[in-house]
C-alpha cells in the first residue's frame, strides 16, 4: 500500500458495507484490511478456508477478496460457499500465481475479477465497485515482466516444498540458474 492510500476519504458508496478478506499472508491481510477500512468498508479478516467459511456463515458479506491458494485449501471453495450464502456477494480473487486456467476457474466460480499480487487497495476497490459488464481499468502500475517471472518461479518453488532440484526440473531450467535467481531480491 502506498502513502496516498493512507489519506483517502471513505467512499460513501460503500460506507458500512461488509468486506471479507481471506489470505494466509498475515501482513498482507492486515495491511489490506486497514486500507479498506479507511475507504469505508466494515472489514472481517480470515487466514484460512475454515476461518473464512465460519465468518461467512455467521454473516454473509457484501464483498470479498479471496486469495486463490490458502494453506488449508482452495479459495475457489470459499467463493462457491459465499455465492451459496449470498448470491449478490461481489468477490475479487487474488493470487501470486496467475495463469489462464485459474482465472477461468475463479470467474466460473463467481469471482467478478482476478488480480495478481501485489494488488493495491485502489485496484481492489475499483474491481469490487465496477458495474456489471464494465471492463476493468488497467492497473496504474502493473507488475513488470521480470516480477511476474519471479513470482511464478517463487510459487513453483513453494509448491515443490522448497526443493530446488524438483523446481528446476518442472521449470525446465538448470538447478544452478534457479539457485542464482532464488538468491536475488524480487524485481520491482
Amino acid at each position: 500500500m502506498n502513502e496516498t492510500e493512507k489519506t483517502e476519504a471513505p467512499n460513501p458508496q460503500i460506507a458500512g458495507k461488509s468486506l471479507l478478506i481471506v489470505d494466509d499472508d498475515e501482513a498482507l491481510r492486515t495491511r489490506l484490511g486497514r486500507a479498506m477500512e479507511r475507504r469505508g468498508f466494515k472489514v472481517a479478516l480470515a487466514g484460512s478456508v475454515k476461518e473464512a467459511l465460519a465468518l461467512a456463515k455467521g454473516a454473509p458479506p457484501d464483498f470479498a477478496v479471496v486469495d486463490l491458494r490458502l494453506d488449508d485449501g482452495d479459495g475457489i471453495e470459499v467463493v462457491n460457499v459465499l455465492h451459496e450464502l449470498r448470491e449478490d456477494c461481489k468477490v475479487v480473487m487474488l493470487t501470486g500465481y496467475g495463469n489462464i486456467a485459474t482465472a477461468v476457474a475463479a470467474v466460473k466460480a463467481g469471482a467478478i475479477d482476478y488480480l495478481s499480487k501485489p494488488a493495491d487497495a485502489h485496484d481492489i476497490e475499483r474491481a469490487l465497485l465496477a458495474r456489471e459488464g464494465e471492463r476493468p481499468v488497467p492497473p496504474e502500475n502493473p507488475m513488470s515482466a521480470d516480477r511476474v517471472r519471479w513470482e511464478h518461479i517463487q510459487r513453483v518453488y513453494e509448491l515443490c516444498d522448497h526443493n530446488v532440484s524438483e523446481t528446476a526440473r518442472r521449470l525446465g531450467m538448470h538447478r544452478r540458474t534457479l539457485q542464482r535467481i532464488l538468491a536475488k531480491r524480487a524485481p520491482k
